[in-house]
């Protein structure tokens, strides 16, 4: 639907694409943006997508950039001046930046020709994943009237559907859904007390690139190494570990050179590897949209693939443990929102507008909170719009140059053991007497035949100095206070909303809980949740092939009841309840028809209740 998707995009139409995951939705938006002079403004919830997606044009030669936060003010203004006097195609930013007052008055300067919101089931209640921020979205459009937006989902209800356009103000839409539907990805819901076993097992039986998701971070580790340990290529991966860890890894496993990659939800998104044969859930995910998604990411290429959810008993009252878990008491919330505001000194009344370095853990310390409860505390806050909360962010070393070049070259003959590393910064890297650059403090120290804690502890030294200032390399999570920092009595939560979306939050777990016990076709199960009824059943599920087993065993049955019988009556005479004890259902009515089908044509004969074969 690609075409057509950008045919409507480029007649200036507002439009809604749900395409199934990895059914190509950037090209439905870089395609007609290309065409067309200016700007494509692209609305996104996530840091590493944005990035991933800019890195992939930036390699095509398309000058794209994303604000986000973590980055400091002056390189967003900098990047913003590029925008509006540059070349560049492609502005990806967070919604919740998108309305801060000083990013508004740069939006009404840049030649807007098309709004791209991506992940667009977060403007809605009714979705698994509600952003309070991407509902104020529509209100560009009073200073961009005539610019479509094109709304981009993989995992909206039709209800979902519905509210997308209601809440982006659509006018005249077009709505273009794909199946959700994949034919060659066979859905299996293993059933067992022994996961580890279970998983090896299938690890062993099946070739190729395979994910494991898991809940928590110390799983992947454990779990990958069990992997390992038993002589097939792992690794682990999550959110805490650092941008270059996660960057190695993850290019190890694309090239192949990794086999199974153990993993949090914090892997997959944005990642283009079509020949991932295998998707393993060790633990219930709590919503079809998310297993949809993940599973999903396996056959790409349209080749034969597995999404295997392994499941024991208790798995179903661990999922209803962290459902509770994840809707806290709203005085719960309340006590974590102040515990922030004094964590960062916040005064009532107060606002933060930089976004700040956020370790959650030490944070939950501090104040000797539930580490689970305070995650599920922050995602509400954000949520309710009170704050905004990050994955962590990468952000690399900078320096500048504080001196003239006079003073610099007397600093350097006094200093003689600094003279190398300032040397290699004036060469190296350009234009840091005018503004901050950037600077890879590991390939500094390669080059310096130095640690990175030498490099470090020298430009530390020479910030001191004042000689330059620099910006260490951040990759914590980010938190900024959206709203002024509310005293005790003014902290709100919408009681009503609450409840409503917990209830619904419930309503998709009973659906996940429904998937895993159906008896019927899995695929039609999974897509029949987001609107599209089915006729046939896929083949390929567990549960197909199980029905097709039984109804291959019950012909050859049914097949062999006339030389059994024969058999038997040979041996002695039997009753027709005896003769028909071992069967039932289908080829129990199979045996007494052969029966009567057999007195009529005098094959056998019943006297006092008992068969007798004719000779």
């Amino acid at each position: 639907m690609q075409a057509e998707i950008i045919s409507a995009v480029l007649e200036g139409k507002d439009t809604l694409a749900l395409l199934p995951t990895g059914g190509g939705k950037s090209v439905c938006y870089q395609v007609p943006a290309l065409c067309q002079e200016g700007i494509c403004l692209v609305i996104s919830p996530l840091i590493a997508l944005m990035k991933d997606q800019v890195q992939q044009l930036v390699k095509r030669n398309i000058s794209a950039v994303a604000l986000y936060s973590g980055l400091r003010q002056n390189e967003m203004d900098r990047l913003l001046d590029n925008c509006t006097y540059g070349q560049v195609k492609f502005l990806y930013i967070s919604p919740e930046r998108l309305f801060t007052e000083r990013f508004l008055i740069r939006l009404l300067q840049l030649p807007l020709t098309l709004i791209a919101v991506d992940e667009a089931h977060c403007i809605s209640q009714w979705g698994y994943d509600f952003r309070p921020a991407y509902l104020k979205i529509a209100d560009i459009r009073t200073h961009f009237p005539k610019v479509p937006i094109l709304a981009l989902t993989a995992t909206a209800t039709p209800e979902v559907a519905q509210d997308i356009q209601h809440k982006l103000d659509f006018k005249n839409p077009e709505v273009f859904k794909d199946s959700f539907t994949r034919d060659n990805l066979s859905l299996v819901v293993r059933k067992t007390e022994d996961k580890e076993r279970e998983c090896l097992k299938i690890l062993q039986k099946l070739n190729g690139s395979a994910i494991i998701y898991v809940r928590n971070r110390k799983k992947t580790k454990d779990l990958a190494a069990f992997i390992t340990s038993n002589r097939i290529s792992a690794d682990f991966y999550h959110a805490g570990l650092s941008m270059e860890e996660r960057s190695t890894k993850q290019d190890l496993w694309i090239q192949n050179k990794i086999r199974v990659m153990v993993t949090t939800n914090a892997f997959g998104m944005g990642i283009d590897k079509p020949d991932v044969r295998l998707v393993i859930h060790w633990e219930l995910p709590d919503n079809p949209e998310a297993y949809y998604q993940e599973a999903g990411r396996a056959g790409r290429d349209g080749l034969k693939s597995y999404a295997v959810l392994l499941f024991q008993p208790n798995d179903k009252h661990n999922l209803e443990k962290i459902f509770a878990l994840t809707y806290p008491e709203i005085n719960v919330i309340k006590k974590i929102y102040q515990g922030l505001a004094n964590y960062f000194q916040l005064a009532a009344g107060s606002s933060q507008e930089e976004s700040l370095d956020f370790d959650m853990i030490h944070f939950s310390g501090v104040y000797k909170f539930d580490h689970l409860i305070t995650f599920n505390c922050l995602s509400i806050l954000a949520r309710e719009g009170w704050i905004y909360l990050s994955e962590s962010v990468y952000v690399p070393a900078s320096f500048k140059i504080l001196v003239n070049r006079e003073l610099l070259y007397d600093f350097q003959l006094k200093n003689p053991n600094l003279e190398p590393i300032l040397r290699i910064l004036l060469r190296t890297y350009q234009g840091a007497f005018q503004d901050y650059v950037y600077v890879h403090e590991r390939k500094l120290g390669d080059f310096l035949n130095m640690s990175i804690e030498k490099i470090k502890q020298q430009l530390q030294y020479l910030n001191k100095l004042q000689i330059l200032a620099y910006r260490p390399q951040k990759e914590k999570p980010q938190l900024q206070f959206i709203k002024e920092r509310a005293g005790q009595n003014d902290f709100h939560i919408d009681a009503e909303r609450y409840s409503f979306l917990k209830n619904r939050a419930k309503l998709r777990m009973e659906s996940q809980l429904k998937y895993v016990e159906t008896p019927h076709c899995r695929m039609n199960t999974l897509v029949e949740y987001f609107g599209e009824k089915r006729l046939n059943p896929c083949g390929i599920c567990d549960n197909c092939l199980s029905k097709k087993d039984t109804s291959s065993e019950i012909n050859t049955q049914i097949d062999q009841l006339e030389s059994i019988i024969k058999t038997r009556l040979t041996e002695k005479p039997l009753s027709i309840s005896v003769l028909s004890a071992p069967y039932h259902g289908v080829v129990r009515e199979a045996l007494l028809q052969k029966l009567h089908v057999w007195l009529d044509q005098g094959i056998i004969t019943e006297r006092e209740g008992l068969l007798f074969l004719n000779k």
